[in-house]
């Protein structure tokens, strides 16, 4: 089966777009400090085409606020790189450029680079003569996999418990970021959206096996009392989300078995039936994943309400 594409763009402008402040506070503090976060709006996207090399782009984020202390408006325009690209100076000035024809205003642009490598990005452009100086545009520069992680887990900031999944870590600590980001998502006490959009954020960068799952599971518990029952209560929610989502799967999916079956047996009939395989298969199948996890008979029986003894006959 073919691996699914991530929407790298839509998943950090849904994160920076929801928590800006927060960004802006995280990596650029000087910033911070200048822009009247109180006077924030978003501008529709913008669609460019390069006419030279024939392709169309799309502006990430553009944010309309003011500095503190002037009348005049600025906008902020972030622009989010999962990928190398030589020319990318080049892309960024000319969105500078044609974002200041349509609207005439101060600029400050920004970059985010994302991928998995370590690269030293440039943040400028530059075209002189040996007796003129014609363009010098610089850009602010974010460069995740350079960032030393467990220098932002004791920052209470969800931009930072976010990106945790796409700074500099290696294979072996990626259950202790895992574990670091929900110590972090403990603390930050967000709503449920604001929580859910964070663990989705991480959990598309950073996913573990289920060994490692259980290495987590088993870390956690090791830690203070109060607060490992808080990172397992969010671990288990977590969890019963997917086991429910997998139990709507599986209707689903019964009830197209039995919308067929229905043709045949009687369409009511069908459709019960089919519903109530679906729901037993995917509690089923539901069971067997917390069971390889480590999850005890009572725990599975309470989230799954599949009988104790039914669960029993599948740890054999």
């Amino acid at each position: 089966m073919a691996k699914q594409r991530i929407d790298h763009d839509r998943l950090f402008k849904e994160l920076l777009s929801t928590f800006f402040e927060d960004f802006l506070l995280l990596f650029f503090p000087d910033v911070y400090e200048h822009i009247d976060v109180h006077h924030l709006s978003f501008l529709s996207e913008e669609l460019f085409t390069d006419v030279t090399a024939g392709e169309k782009h799309r502006v990430d984020l553009l944010v309309e606020t003011k500095v503190k202390g002037e009348d005049g408006l600025v906008i902020v325009h972030v622009e989010h790189q999962s990928y190398k690209q030589r020319t990318f100076p080049e892309r960024m000035f000319l969105y500078f450029s044609r974002l200041f024809q349509k609207h005439r205003r101060r600029i400050l642009p920004i970059a985010i680079f994302s991928y998995d490598e370590r690269h030293d990005e440039p943040s400028s452009l530059m075209i002189q003569f040996p007796f003129l100086m014609v363009l010098d545009f610089r850009f602010l520069t974010v460069e995740l996999h350079k960032l030393p992680w467990r220098e932002y887990i004791r920052r209470d900031n969800p931009v930072a418990a976010a990106l945790l999944s796409k700074m500099g870590y290696n294979e072996s600590e990626k259950v202790e970021v895992k574990k670091e980001f929900l110590r972090m998502l403990v603390r930050l006490e967000l709503d449920e959206a604001k929580q859910r959009l964070l663990f989705g954020f991480f959990e598309t960068y950073l996913w573990l096996s289920e060994a490692e799952e259980i290495q987590l599971r088993n870390e956690v518990s090791q830690m203070e009392t109060k607060e490992a029952k808080q990172v397992m209560e969010l671990i288990i929610s977590y969890e019963q989300r997917g086991i429910e989502k997998g139990i709507q799967q599986g209707v689903k999916q019964g009830i197209e078995q039995g919308l067929k079956q229905g043709i045949k047996q009687g369409m009511k009939k069908g459709i019960e039936q089919g519903r109530q395989k679906g729901i037993e298969e995917g509690k089923i199948d539901i069971a067997k994943k917390m069971l390889a996890k480590g999850y005890d008979v009572d725990t599975i029986h309470e989230l799954t309400g599949l009988p104790a003894e039914k669960i029993e006959q599948l740890k054999k």
